[in-house]
């Protein structure tokens, strides 16, 4: 599993995860697409903005390998603002290749991929 070094373990001030420190020895959580509704919580939505910005501060526009970003965030943004970089894509391995969907996330979440996050 790679590390993503210099990669924000967590949204600041917060208890929202980004990374994991160690691979799980029963194998790699899958990523699965969870249904974003129109009441979550502003919290929920800062995390998934924080987190877009800090993938597109790291890899912008470039495939990357999953690694130990965070899969239950990962699957908050997952085929709609990232998506699978492969074919056939694993949605339980580390080594797994993802790459953001720019057109869709800068409709989403204009503010992290044109740098106004705060």
């Amino acid at each position: 599993m790679i590390k993503h070094r210099g990669f924000p373990g967590r949204l600041p001030g917060t208890d929202y995860q980004f990374i994991i420190r160690r691979a799980n020895p029963k194998g790699a959580t899958a990523i699965t697409r969870r249904e974003r509704f129109k009441d979550r919580r502003p919290a929920d939505r800062r995390a998934d903005a924080g987190f877009l910005t800090a993938l597109w501060d790291a890899f912008g526009d470039q495939p990357f390998e999953r690694g130990n970003l965070d899969a239950g965030r990962l699957s908050w943004l997952f085929e709609r603002e990232v998506v699978p970089a492969e074919d056939p894509f694993d949605p339980e391995s580390y080594d797994a290749l993802l790459q953001i969907d720019v057109d869709v996330a800068r409709a989403s979440f204009p503010e992290s991929i044109d740098g106004d996050w705060a």
